[in-house]
């Protein structure tokens, strides 16, 4: 089936580092929402070198062209692209301002001819509250760096964990003809893709509802036909205990694990990742 007669689909998905939390089989979930969706592109953020080991020993790895031929390093949390596609060029770009040695990942693939598409994804500086430090300002420069950068491609989509916050950030600092593919398609809906009240796994922590990751847009000759979440059920049969953090009841459905003494541990499901993942439908216009 031809590229004209049928849709394009890109994934976006911080997949969480902590290889102390169950790392094989959320990997796995996560591929099995690969093979549910097939995603012609997808954009990882947070891989680490088991990680990228349990992708490349998955069935659904041979399917993709991996944008990249190192891998990630000890201790290093890596943004990888994966296409379907033939991939015309790929960039890694180094903000100017990252402390935390963040990256600007450029991809153009090949749809048809004079139709070019450029996908770009990043992890934006990550706030730091136990330094407190928030990052604002380099995540906001960042964000303008990425999207000046990607000023002259004619269709464009910008992906990935921008970490962003308005309450902090301000609105995302669109140019004009950009949209923002949750809010533009998704009205009235709050996308929070971290949300320590619906993901179970996140029971404990500190209340945190934020829309962090996001599809920003400016496309000629494509149009979004829609944008899901995805990855919000708990892996059946998997669970775990952490510390609760904040004293609270356990939820409907929780229980907790006592320890020696007086500290209590939260037994609680296991989801892909921290996050929820995007996928973004697109379609010839």
């Amino acid at each position: 089936m031809g590229i004209a007669s049928r849709t394009l689909k890109i994934l976006s998905y911080n997949v969480s580092f902590r290889e102390d939390l169950e790392m094989d089989k959320r990997m796995e979930a996560i591929g099995d929402l690969i093979q549910l969706h097939s995603p012609d592109l997808i954009c990882f953020q947070e891989v680490t070198s088991r990680s990228y080991c349990i992708f490349q020993q998955s069935r659904w790895w041979k399917l993709y062209r991996c944008s990249v031929t190192e891998k990630p390093t000890y201790r290093q949390y890596f943004c990888l692209q994966l296409s379907k596609l033939a991939v015309k060029s790929y960039i890694r770009k180094p903000f100017n301002n990252s402390i935390m040695g963040r990256v600007l990942c450029v991809a153009e693939v090949e749809v048809q001819a004079d139709m070019p598409l450029v996908v770009a994804s990043s992890h934006l500086e990550s706030p730091c509250p136990k330094w407190d430090k928030m990052f604002s300002k380099e995540r906001v420069d960042q964000a303008k760096e990425a999207l000046n950068f990607l000023k002259k491609d004619v269709n464009v989509i910008f992906c990935g964990d921008m970490n962003w916050d308005e309450e902090l950030d301000g609105q995302f600092p669109l140019p004009e003809g950009w949209v923002d593919a949750w809010v533009q398609y998704r009205p009235g809906e709050n996308g929070w893709t971290f949300d320590t009240k619906s993901n179970q796994m996140l029971s404990g922590n500190w209340p945190l509802q934020k829309r962090l990751d996001r599809f920003v847009c400016n496309l000629r000759d494509f149009k979004i036909r829609r944008i899901d979440m995805v990855g919000m059920e708990a892996i059946p049969g998997l669970s775990y205990c952490k510390k609760k953090l904040i004293d609270m009841e356990a939820l409907p459905g929780l229980s907790y694990c006592k320890k020696k003494g007086k500290n209590k541990k939260l037994m609680v499901p296991v989801l892909p990742s921290d996050h929820y993942g995007l996928l973004l439908t697109i379609c010839i216009k």
